[in-house]
C-alpha cells in the first residue's frame, strides 16, 4: 500500500491533482490581490504577486512533468 501512495505522486492521476490544487490555490491569491487593491495595501499586493508567480512556476512544472508521462491528450501535444 505505501509503494501504491509514493507511486501516485509520479503517475498521470497524481499529476492532475497537483494541477487541480495548484489551480485552487490561484483563486486564493486572486482574491488576497482584489482585497489588496481594495485596501491600497502594498505590501499584501506584493505577497500576492510573489504567490502568483510561485504558482505560474509550480503549474509550469506539472505541465512538464505531464509531457514527460507521455500523456496522449490531443491538446499537449
Amino acid at each position: 500500500m505505501a509503494k501504491k501512495a509514493k507511486n501516485f505522486k509520479k503517475s498521470k492521476t497524481g499529476v492532475y491533482v497537483s494541477l487541480a490544487s495548484t489551480a485552487f490555490g490561484a483563486i486564493s491569491v486572486a482574491k488576497q490581490a482584489k482585497l489588496a487593491r481594495n485596501e491600497n495595501d502594498m505590501l499584501r499586493l506584493v505577497d500576492a504577486a510573489v504567490s502568483a508567480a510561485a504558482i505560474a512556476t509550480g503549474l509550469a512544472i506539472l505541465y512538464r512533468e505531464l509531457k514527460r508521462l507521455g500523456d496522449d491528450d490531443v491538446l499537449l501535444g
